[in-house]
Parts: C-alpha cells; sequence; structure tokens
C-alpha cells in the first residue's frame, strides 16, 4: 500500500506509507500508542503529505498549521503562477527592489548549484521553457518543436550570470529574461519546514513539499521509507525503496511532463544544446538538505552517468540513484 503523488512537471516520485507506520516491504505493522497526524496539501502545484508524530495531538494539529502558513507564505514569494508573487513581479519588471530574505538564500542557493554542475541547472531557462509551452500549445504546431530562429533567441535570454542579486535588489541583464525556481524551490520549502518543526522540538517527522525530508526516524525506531517509481504506471515490487534517517531526497524526470502528445519534448531542457535526449530516465539525489538534492536532480537528468560519477565523488554526504535512458539502474555514492 502507497501513497501515490501526482504525476506533475518535474517528477515521478511515489512516498511509500510506511510514512504512516504502514511498511512497505516489511510487514510488521508498528504498535505505537498515538497515530502520527497527517495533512496533505500543495506546495508551488506539487501533491505536498507532512507526516507528524507527537505525543499531544492538538499541539500537533497547531504545528501543522503553522506549517500551512509558512508554506503559503513561501508560495507568495517562489510561485510562478500567483501574479503578485515576488518571482512574478521579478519576471514581469526584470527588476525587483528590496527583494525578501529568501528569494536572496534560494537565489543564492541557485548559484552554488549553477556553479558545481557548469551551468546545467540554470533557472533562467524559463523563456526557453516558456516558448516551448506555447509553441505546443497551439492546435496545429509543428511536432518538431520551435524554429531554429525562435530557441535561439530564447537561448540567448538563458544565462544565471545575467542575473545580479543581493539584499537591495535582484535584476536581469537583458529584457525578456525569466526566472524559474520550480527546480528547487520545493527543495528550499522543505528545508524550512524541517527547520519549523526542529524548533518545535520534533524529532520524527517525514517531510514531502514535492520533495523529502526526513527528520529523525519512525515512531517505532524505524527508518522513513521512500518507495522510487521509475516508471509512470505506479510502484512495483521491482522498485527502489530508499530508507531515510535526517537526510533528504528529491527525484527528477524528464517524463514528469512533456510537452508534445509524441513525448518527444520534455520540461528538462538543455540551457546551451538542442534536442539533447536526456542521458537518464530518473534520477535521485540523497543529501543532507532537500534544496541541494532539489538543484542536483534536475541537473544530473542532463548530465552522463560518469559526470555525474565525477561529481558525486567531489561532494561529501551526496549518493545518487539514477535510471539511464536504456534502463539500467545505478547507484553512486
Amino acid at each position: 500500500m502507497i501513497m501515490a503523488k501526482l504525476i506533475s512537471r518535474r517528477r515521478m516520485i511515489l512516498v511509500s506509507a510506511a510514512a504512516c507506520g504502514l511498511p512497505l516491504v516489511d510487514r510488521t505493522m508498528a504498535h505505537a500508542e498515538a497515530k502520527p497526524v497527517i495533512w496533505k496539501g500543495q506546495a508551488l502545484g506539487a501533491v505536498a503529505t507532512l507526516v507528524l508524530n507527537h505525543p499531544d495531538r492538538a499541539k500537533a494539529e497547531q504545528l501543522i498549521g503553522q506549517v500551512v502558513k509558512e508554506v503559503a507564505r513561501l508560495e507568495a514569494i517562489f510561485s510562478l503562477y500567483r501574479p503578485e508573487s515576488e518571482l512574478s513581479q521579478l519576471n514581469r519588471l526584470g527588476a525587483l527592489a528590496m527583494p525578501s530574505e529568501e528569494l536572496v538564500a534560494l537565489l543564492e542557493a541557485s548559484r552554488l548549484v549553477w556553479q558545481d554542475t557548469d551551468g546545467l541547472f540554470d533557472p533562467t531557462i524559463q523563456p526557453l521553457w516558456t516558448l516551448h509551452a506555447r509553441h505546443f500549445a497551439q492546435p496545429d504546431a509543428d511536432a518538431t518543436g520551435p524554429s531554429a530562429a525562435q530557441i535561439k533567441r530564447a537561448r540567448s535570454l538563458v544565462g544565471f550570470e545575467k542575473v545580479s542579486f543581493n539584499r537591495d535588489r535582484v535584476a536581469f541583464a537583458k529584457p525578456d529574461m525569466g526566472l524559474t525556481l520550480n527546480g528547487i524551490a520545493q527543495g528550499y520549502i522543505a528545508d524550512r519546514i524541517v527547520s519549523l518543526l526542529r524548533e518545535a522540538g520534533i524529532t520524527s517527522s517525514l517531510v514531502d513539499m514535492g520533495e523529502i525530508s526526513a527528520i529523525g526516524r519512525r515512531d517505532d525506531g524505524t527508518p522513513w521509507q521512500v518507495g522510487l517509481a521509475d516508471t509512470p504506471g505506479g510502484f512495483t515490487a521491482g522498485d527502489m525503496v530508499i530508507p531515510l534517517v535526517d537526510k533528504a531526497l528529491a527525484t527528477s524526470s524528464p517524463d514528469g511532463f512533456r510537452f508534445d502528445s509524441a513525448a518527444k519534448f520534455g520540461h528538462i531542457l538543455h540551457p546551451r544544446a538542442t534536442s539533447v535526449t536526456p542521458p537518464c530516465r530518473r534520477v535521485t539525489t540523497i543529501c543532507g538538505n532537500a534544496t541541494t538534492a532539489d538543484g542536483y536532480s534536475t541537473a544530473m537528468t542532463l548530465m552522463e552517468p560518469d559526470h555525474i560519477r565525477d561529481l558525486v565523488a567531489k561532494r561529501t554526504g551526496i549518493s545518487v540513484d539514477l535510471v539511464t535512458s536504456a534502463g539500467e539502474h545505478m547507484r553512486l555514492g
């Protein structure tokens, strides 16, 4: 039995009901005196779930109320689809005065992942994404995709080095640029919720805000378990189960969203190359925080496995579980 997440534009991941005390592999039931409090909602368009173990149910529900407010506050900063969010204002105007502390922090985190991945993670990919979305939304869309001239113009707007930011201002170097933080913001939100819960004394929780972070263990002392479905059809016995204790996990897949009915154009776009087939069908990154895991999993979908292996070797505390486009399963780190 599992809790299935919707297939979003970025993800193909299933969270096992082991989070709720229903083991996915081990059929031994946990006999906790108090059942966990479970909240389900949305975060940046993704299905979100919070499993909270707390001896006082009233206090647990109060904490969940605080979590809901915090998610709403962060969405008002990072959402692409709320016209008055900070990100929407920045994309509309090309500059934003007095950005929030959270926006600057996430841009700083994005710059680190951008540098680490040789620019494969690039939040300024939004003009290219918008071009494909608008192209294939037309009823008579050319099945070969946007024209070379259109792609060249959109790609001229891509490059995180064209974004300047500090605590006073965020600005684009060119008109018509745009940012998307969908490749990292869900991880950041998960980290913020984890911090909120830890500050409240929580020692056992599974936080899923589109990316997943585990606080401690389940109330029976066993690790939280996350199931990774390698196909959109659902979880099968042959798929991976990842145990999590005080770790975060993020998954990216080009199959999470396709622009066209022929499924040739995926939503994870290469910032520099044209018509690149992602070498990986699924990439799952496990590390100490969900922000880094989220950004890395996005970029690694565009990397060859050897490149991923080299990057993991240079970074401590990071491991990767992936399936190549040819169907080969690999564990790195």
